[in-house]
């Protein structure tokens, strides 16, 4: 394990609020912000800080003098890695959340409600249904690892209790088999496994070499594909597929639909709490026809719409999956594989659309595209409220937005889902 070369301040701080980064805000005594990890409203911590800028720090609480009756246990050492929410009680965590969002609505000067109650199915650990680890070398062989938050260093992990079980065994299986190949760590970038509801599983290696070993199917996954990744880009790019053992392809039901998806497609991560936005959009929709603009494999519009729907799909793994879940879903759909940003003619004046964007929100066109348009209804799904707001602003003059709803797709992190759903003015 790595060390950070982090100093500590020897002065302590109280938290006045939780921020939309999900960090405690605090004031250092030379009058600078900080924001703190580990650190929940009215408590008084000493900090470490992990980033000293001019105007404002970023830090973790590493001593808590004073304690809040929020703050609870953390399940796991490497916490800060994967779910930094883990010190705050559930209750208090679906509170939080559903009180960022409506700061956010009014730092973006929106005068909208936010319904009261943060929607959660309860299930606070192994919900997720895919997870991403890195690897470590030392003299006893290759661990999983995740990335140590403010600093460079990485710590050994044998899962995460955000994770379903199986996606942790699959992964332990891998790595079992490159130890027994003799593989370097550094050879590796990262593995990725997901599993279905039922508990099946496919993996993805990604490697910086194209001089790998062969390998044999690991006990548990269904399938694993190793991938070259390009070693100058840090993300696990799929540079060129070496080979796959067996099928990384994956099948799920969500709100009574059969889809397929594969260890490269997008897919919702918490399936339970997702099928409860399925069933506020279709309700709040009611809509025969629609548009799904970020479709992934289909899973919102193949769901909620009554009659017909065109599925609009960048990544082509993703699409290729829409086509088959399409395909069975006794529905007239049709499936455009490009961008949302070059499908702006699939925006019409009389076919409501769902938005279901990355974390960067909606593209500048798209939303001229609507004010251009008019669609009659709208339901905009966000993994980032924040730019959700800055969307909604935009288009607040031509539309009346109903109450926004929070739901906790990702418990014991500060990620939080909103649903806004549009309606265009008489």
């Amino acid at each position: 394990m790595v060390d950070s070369s982090n100093t500590v301040q020897d002065s302590t701080v109280v938290i006045e609020q939780i921020v939309p980064g999900g960090q405690g805000l605090g004031t250092l005594p030379d009058g600078r912000k900080v924001f703190v990890w580990n650190a929940l409203p009215g408590e008084k911590v000493r900090l470490n800080i992990i980033k000293n800028k001019r105007s404002y720090a970023e830090a973790i609480a590493v001593d808590i003098i004073e304690s809040s009756p929020d703050r609870v246990e953390a399940a796991e050492a490497n916490y800060l890695a994967t779910s930094p929410w883990q010190v705050i009680n559930f209750e208090a965590e679906n509170r939080y959340k559903n009180n960022i969002v409506k700061i956010l609505a009014e730092q973006s000067k929106l005068n909208i409600d936010v319904l009261p109650d943060t929607v959660t199915d309860d299930q606070e650990w192994h919900y997720r249904n895919k997870m991403e680890y890195s690897f470590w070398g030392d003299e006893q062989g290759i661990h999983l690892a995740l990335h140590e938050r403010g600093s460079h260093g990485k710590q050994i992990v044998t899962g995460s209790k955000l994770a379903m079980p199986a996606i942790d065994k699959a992964a332990n299986e891998v790595v079992r088999q490159l130890n027994s190949l003799g593989i370097r760590a550094g050879d590796l970038k990262t593995i990725i496994t997901r599993c279905t509801q039922n508990g099946e599983v496919a993996a993805a290696l990604f490697t910086k070499t194209r001089q790998f070993p062969t390998m044999t199917l690991p006990v548990g996954p269904l399938g694993l594909r190793v991938y070259y990744s390009n070693p100058k880009s840090p993300a696990s790019v799929r540079t060129e597929l070496l080979y796959e053992l067996g099928s990384a392809e994956l099948v799920d039901n969500v709100a009574d639909k059969q889809f397929e998806y594969d260890v490269d497609s997008f897919f919702q991560v918490n399936v339970p709490v997702f099928e409860k936005a399925l069933a506020a959009i279709k309700d709040r929709l009611a809509a025969d026809r629609l548009v799904d603009m970020y479709a992934g494999v289909g899973g919102i519009g193949l769901v909620t719409a009554g009659r017909q729907v065109t599925l609009v799909e960048l990544d082509n793994a993703s699409a290729a999956m829409a086509r088959r879940n399409a395909a069975a879903s006794g529905l007239e759909v049709e499936v455009v594989e490009t961008s949302t940003e070059r499908a702006l003619e699939c925006i019409t004046s009389d076919v409501p659309v769902v938005f279901d964007p990355p974390r960067a929100g909606l593209h500048r066109d798209v939303v001229t595209r609507i004010l251009e348009s008019k669609p009659p209804r709208i339901a905009y799904l966000s993994c980032n409220p924040a730019t959700q707001m800055r969307d909604l602003s935009g288009l607040v003059d031509a539309y009346d937005i109903e109450p926004i709803q929070v739901f906790n797709f990702f418990p014991h992190t500060p990620h939080i889902e909103t649903l806004a759903v549009l309606t265009l003015k008489g």
